[in-house]
Parts: structure tokens; C-alpha cells; sequence
């Protein structure tokens, strides 16, 4: 019986889905203009339900391993997952929820201990990303495809990422984790979670959880991704002209004759942790990362109030106990007719940084980094900054490319090279 209602059930959503999905695009459309950051995700976007489970298998997942007592790491730690199987009646592990889908936790042990390195607390993760569903989205500024999903307060991203990419973290995962114990000032971006999700006749799809480079309580003037590289790397004026926050690469920082404004002390402190993490790289052959900077004007403020944006919520469906299973599931369904999105109010974001910011010297200075000048007094400008995308392997595609592009390309300016010419590249343009 339950599972002739599962039927039915599916029936009428992918009836409901193909229906409002035109509907959500032309509303995706006509918000465009008023919309500063991501793409509002409410009920009948074509990404709801993945975003709705992709939250409700990490508040079960986090949750279960962050009310364990805290041990000791062990090997078998690195390669451990976690399957989870959630439907809308629950079980005495999962709760009921609003769509069928399997959910796996890869590592858990080592990703607690990681946010436990860098003084996340299990509470205000699991707070931040699921005591109200965020529902905001922004694809991928590059070639990958992927999407970012953005936590209700912006601290946290959630990055879908290919199999690839996933197989390639679980292979580094120990020697990512013990660069970061050696490391806790480390540029590399912080990777807090690694996960999959199932939905029922789909194909799996791979995510990790991620900290925010940029800050929550501070407007971000400027944004560039720089590689070292020349080809290609361009993000026309035009572009910029339509979109002032638009992401400008290592041609607009040459043209605009940008540099990082860093006293000695600063700079040597910067280039220095550059140093090790590059190094770390070059000895995992990794290749195409590269360093995100976010320029924020002390002068300017939040007076254009970028960070205020119309971000849309929906309250995470609670189980619900009833003493028969079918009674259950009805009550499972008459709950969620009542979880409508609402308008985020802009007053729940953040005034000041997370607590992790006094924790390292990149971050310590209001969430960000601060100008300096030759006597290393603090200036006006605030850089956010950090190194991304480091789940590039040099391996047979990027080696194709590489002989392709040097063809007809000079070698010198192309960003898929050898790690190690990539890494000396890297280093030398941004020193």
C-alpha cells in the first residue's frame, strides 16, 4: 500500500515539476534585474528538490556524528561512508521527509575533526545551513558546470562537483587533512564536508560543503580569479560595465594595474603560507587552482548593500509521532502544505565576522586582511582572499589539452601545464 502511494505520489510531482518549471524560469527571468546574488530555488525550481534533500542528509548526517563523544582519528576514518535512506514515512534513523532520496556521509570523522581544527562548531554549522533552508543558487562563473548553493548567512557554500573531482578528493583526503594540521593560517580553501545524494531514477550526485572566502557582514566592491595565466583568462569590459561585481580575471588585474597592497610584515607572512600551500600542490599534481581575491573599500562601506539580498527560506519539515504508519505519512503530508519559502529578512544576516576569523592571521582583521603600507600601517582597503578549485588533477585530459593548446598557443601563457610549471607560474605572478 505504501509503496502503490510512493507511485502515485511521484506521478503527480513530475506532473507538477514539468508544469512550473517554465512558470519558474520566467520568474527566474523577471527577478533577474532585482536579484544581486543567486538564483531564488522556491518550490517548482528545477533544483528544489535536490536542494531540499542535499540539507535534510547533512542535518542527519552532522548531527549524528557531532553527538558522538570525540576520539582519536584512525585510518579506516579516510575511507569510511556513510549510507543513509530517506522516505516520507522515516525510520528510527531518518525522519520523515518530504521526498525519497539516498543520502551518503563520506569521512565524517575526519571532516568533524577538521571543522573542530578551525573552531567551527557543530551547532552553528549545522544552524547555519539547515534551521531554515536557504534556497539561493548561482552557477559556476567557470567551465565546469557546477553549482553553488549559499548557506542563509553566507558563510557556507554548498559546490556540487563531478565524479571526478569526488574520487580524486577521497584519494588526497589524508594528505589534505595533514597539510591543514601543519598548516592552520593554510590559503586553501576549507573543505568541511563531502557528500552524495540519490534521488529516486537519477543519477548521483557529489557535493562538498565549503567556507566562504568573502564575509557575511561586508559588502565585496571587486572580485578577481587569477591563475597566472594570460589565455583566455579575460572577462570583457562590457560584462563588468552590466555587472560592476562580475568576476575579472588576470588580464582586468594587468589592465587595471591592480597590486596587493602589503607592508612588509603582511607580505612576507602571505607569500610565505602561498609558498607552502603551492607546494603542497605541485606534490599531489594538482593544477588549474586559483587565487580569489575579494576587494572590500573601507571608505565605500556598505552604503551600495550588495549583501542584502532577496533570498527566499522554508522551514525544515520536523518528523512528526504518531502511533501508526499510515497515519504518519498523512500527517507527513498535511505538514508540508504549510512549508511555504517566505522572504528572508536582510536584518538575519550577520553584523560582524565568525568567531574563525580571529583564529587566522589572513582573516583577523574584521574577516579579512587589511591593507598595509611600507611601515606596515593599516590602509583603507580589505582583501578576502584564498585558493580555490584544487581538485584538478593533471592527468590525461589536462595532458591532451596541454598538447592541443600548445599548437597553437604559447605554452607560456595557457593555464593547462604541468603541475609544477603551473605551480612556479602561479607563485611568480602573484609574488
Amino acid at each position: 500500500e505504501i509503496t502503490s502511494r510512493r507511485v502515485t505520489r511521484r506521478t503527480v510531482q513530475r506532473r507538477k515539476d514539468s508544469d512550473e518549471l517554465q512558470k519558474s524560469m520566467n520568474q527566474d527571468e523577471m527577478s533577474e534585474n532585482r536579484m544581486r546574488f543567486g538564483t531564488r530555488v522556491a518550490e517548482g525550481h528545477r533544483n528544489y528538490i535536490l536542494m531540499y534533500d542535499m540539507l535534510t542528509g547533512i542535518r542527519i548526517a552532522v548531527g549524528r556524528v557531532s553527538a558522538k563523544l570525540k576520539r582519536e582519528i584512525i585510518q579506516e576514518d579516510f575511507k569510511a561512508a556513510h549510507k543513509l535512506v530517506f522516505d516520507v514515512t522515516g525510520n528510527e534513523l531518518t525522519p520523515g521527509v518530504k521526498y525519497d532520496f539516498k543520502f551518503k556521509d563520506y569521512a565524517p570523522w575526519v571532516f568533524r575533526n577538521i571543522r573542530e581544527r578551525f573552531h567551527v562548531d557543530a551547532g552553528d554549522y549545522l544552524m547555519s545551513l539547515t534551521s531554515k533552508y536557504i534556497l539561493s543558487e548561482l552557477g559556476s562563473p567557470g567551465k565546469s558546470g557546477s553549482f553553488f548553493y549559499y548557506s542563509r548567512d553566507y558563510r557556507f557554500i554548498i559546490k556540487t562537483i563531478n565524479v571526478t573531482e569526488h574520487k580524486f578528493m577521497r584519494r588526497i583526503l589524508k594528505d589534505y587533512y595533514k597539510h591543514i594540521c601543519q598548516n592552520p593560517n593554510t590559503l586553501l580553501c576549507r573543505l568541511y564536508g563531502l557528500h552524495r545524494i540519490k534521488l529516486p531514477h537519477d543519477r548521483k550526485i557529489h557535493f562538498v560543503v565549503m567556507e566562504n572566502i568573502f564575509p557575511s557582514n561586508l559588502d565585496v566592491h571587486q572580485i578577481f580569479d587569477l591563475k597566472g595565466s594570460l589565455f583566455g583568462r579575460w572577462t570583457p569590459n562590457e560584462e563588468v560595465a552590466k555587472n560592476p561585481h562580475a568576476v575579472m580575471k588576470d588580464q582586468n588585474w594587468i589592465e587595471h594595474n591592480c597590486r596587493l597592497q602589503l607592508g612588509p610584515e603582511k607580505r612576507t607572512a602571505f607569500l610565505t603560507q602561498l609558498e607552502h600551500d603551492v607546494t603542497f600542490l605541485k606534490k599531489l599534481n594538482i593544477m588549474d587552482y586559483s587565487l580569489l581575491i575579494g576587494v572590500h573599500d573601507l571608505k565605500r562601506g556598505n552604503s551600495e548593500g550588495i549583501r542584502d539580498n532577496q533570498l527566499q527560506i522554508v522551514k525544515p519539515l520536523e518528523p512528526q509521532k504518531v502511533s501508526i504508519r499510515r497515519d504518519k505519512a498523512a500527517v507527513v503530508r498535511q505538514a508540508l502544505k504549510k512549508a511555504n519559502p517566505k522572504q528572508l529578512d536582510p536584518s538575519e544576516l550577520p553584523e560582524t565576522p565568525s568567531k574563525k576569523q580571529s583564529q587566522c592571521v589572513f582573516y583577523a582583521d574584521n574577516g579579512g586582511y587589511c591593507s598595509s603600507d611600507k611601515d606596515d600601517r593599516d590602509l583603507d582597503i580589505l582583501y578576502f582572499i584564498g585558493i580555490i578549485d584544487i581538485l584538478t588533477p593533471y592527468n590525461i585530459v589536462k595532458k591532451t589539452e596541454h598538447i592541443w593548446k600548445s599548437m597553437t598557443q604559447n605554452k607560456a601563457t595557457i593555464s593547462s601545464v604541468p603541475p609544477t610549471t603551473y605551480g612556479e607560474r602561479f607563485s611568480e605572478f602573484i609574488r
